[in-house]
């Protein structure tokens, strides 16, 4: 990540508890080790997000961060979700919190389920939005995997079902790089296979037993 007195955006990254994480897919992996494989999803997300260019802070904002702890070990901060809102409250929460230090500074969210992740996919993100509230739609157009705040203005997230559209009713420009590893959201097994084409990162492939491809 770049230094914290260097320009930059940072991205806030919200978190369940892994054991209740990602229910559509329980069976992925033997009961009990799905919590393993969610937290290898946000472990192999991370390290690619605190290696872009670019991303100056990384704050995880998680329902239980004794659960998460050992992501602090990539250089991210941790704090607690509010106990009520769900994931947008939990956003505008770290918002909040990023903004009390750097209060015109530039401000993101990322999901925590993107294991092939390349930081040249995230970096390019970044400078395709060149300032503007923005937003990386999903590889089947309908979610949002990264909303971007334009400069001196909120973030304003939109996440849930639809939340592409959502996020462009709300007058954030989808960005139109082809950044193959940022779209590519973990939420069913289907998902989960697609991943392994483009190589997932060394946590996600180690607990699957697959090459590691993505860098």
């Amino acid at each position: 990540m770049d230094s914290a007195g260097s320009a930059g955006i940072d991205l806030i990254v919200p978190m369940k508890r892994p054991a209740e994480g990602k229910s559509r897919l329980r069976g992925a992996v033997v009961p009990g080790r799905h919590p393993d494989l969610v937290l290898a999803l946000a472990y192999d997300t991370l390290a690619a997000a605190t290696s872009a260019d670019g991303v100056r802070r990384v704050l995880v904002v998680a329902a239980d961060p004794a659960s998460v702890a050992e992501l602090t070990e990539l250089g991210v901060e941790i704090v607690t979700e509010p106990s009520r809102g769900g994931l947008n409250a939990a956003l505008r929460h770290g918002e909040e919190l990023l903004r009390r230090d750097t209060p015109s500074g530039l401000v993101g969210a990322l999901q925590a389920d993107l294991p092939a992740l390349r930081t040249e996919d995230l970096t390019a993100a970044l400078a395709e939005a060149a300032g503007r509230r923005a937003f990386v739609a999903d590889r089947q157009g309908t979610g949002t995997t990264l909303l971007l705040a334009g400069a001196g203005r909120r973030l304003e997230p939109r996440f849930g079902e639809g939340s592409a559209r959502a996020h462009t009713d709300s007058g954030a420009t989808p960005l139109t790089i082809a950044a193959e590893s940022l779209r590519a959201d973990v939420d069913t097994a289907d998902d989960l296979a697609h991943v392994r084409t483009l190589g997932a990162g060394k946590r996600t492939s180690t607990l699957l037993g697959t090459p590691c491809v993505a860098m």
